[in-house]
């Protein structure tokens, strides 16, 4: 069996929660080297993971003999520079979500997979979550019948690093950074599940506006899509909304039920057909990227297909852009 060695680039939230320990969870992988433009920050997550190497210069960590395959957990604004550095140096990547800050520079990173012949692997890791693999059986057994339209409803209020300055925001607020604001960061999940549940969206419009102006970015979106399959769709995303307005929910309606779930709080899947009301729930993984990781080590084994690359990935920042009129 091929020993996958993982060199981190960015040892920040994601890394520390969501993905980092799950590289040491499967089979045939461990993480080698981590990086950090912070000394402290690289020093100190090597530290208390037990890991060998760190180091303060991605390319130094690219070079390095004992790495064979790169993860990326930047902000986005980075996510091509790194990717294509590694993938120059002929080593796989896993990057985070969502690939780029632009389209653009999603094609750029698979323009470079493609010559250099090297796999980039997108960690919108919801595919392969037992709670959304459930959603997507009720679909497409047909439990609701034939699909008539979809619906995206998500408004939370204010966070308080939301009312810093502005050189104190969080970079998921700063569009150079981040490619737009909250929207850009977590409908990215959402609009790819759409995507992996009934084919490439192949229209989108949208209208964003700044309405409580707290930082630059957009703070509320209305959209409007189309599917390959001439499924229709629509979306609404107001991250200023009063609390009792909270809402976290995607609604897909047939001519025989509708089947709702969230995307981010994992409630109970609500299934709705003449057969009365079912509220499905389905328990996740304690680190919710193991499944994913764990498909990407298996298809660089050798002995197994993740087909959540870059390819599959690019639509999602194409209808973001579309969305916020990016071009």
């Amino acid at each position: 069996m091929k020993l996958i060695s993982w060199g981190f680039i960015g040892c920040g939230e994601v890394a520390e929660l969501k993905s980092g320990p799950a590289f040491d969870d499967v089979e045939g992988s461990h993480v080698e080297a981590v990086m950090s433009r912070t000394e402290e920050r690289a020093r100190s997550y090597a530290e208390r993971h037990g890991i060998k190497k760190w180091y303060t210069d991605a390319q130094k960590l690219i070079d390095d003999p004992q790495v064979n395959a790169i993860y990326v957990a930047t902000p986005p604004s980075s996510h091509a520079t790194f990717a294509i550095m590694a993938m120059r140096a002929g080593k796989p990547v896993y990057v985070e979500k969502p690939l780029a800050s632009s389209y653009e520079d999603c094609a750029r990173i698979n323009r470079i997979s493609e010559e250099t012949g090297v796999p980039c692997f997108v960690a919108y890791y919801r595919r392969y979550l037992p709670y959304f693999i459930k959603v997507k059986e009720l679909i497409n057994e047909g439990t609701i019948g034939h699909l008539a339209y979809v619906q995206v409803r998500f408004t939370v209020p204010p966070r308080d690093i939301d009312y810093r300055a502005k050189e104190q925001l969080p970079w998921r607020l700063r569009p150079e950074i981040a490619g737009g604001g909250y929207f850009y960061d977590l409908a990215a999940h959402q609009l790819d599940l759409l995507q992996h549940f009934f084919g490439v969206i192949v229209r989108a419009h949208g209208y964003c506006t700044n309405r409580a102006h707290l930082y630059e970015a957009e703070d509320t979106v209305s959209a409007s899509f189309y599917f390959e399959n001439g499924l229709v769709g629509s979306g609404s995303w107001c991250f200023v909304g009063h609390e009792s307005a909270r809402e976290d929910r995607i609604e897909v309606v047939g001519d025989k039920g509708i089947v709702s779930f969230s995307v981010f709080s994992y409630e109970p899947i609500r299934l709705v057909t003449s057969e009365g009301e079912q509220h499905i729930e389905v328990p996740n993984p304690a680190y919710v990227q193991l499944p994913i990781i764990r498909s990407v080590i298996e298809d660089l084994q050798g002995f197994g297909m993740c087909r959540c690359n870059s390819v599959s990935a690019t639509p999602v920042n194409w209808v973001m852009d579309r969305i916020l009129g990016k071009f």
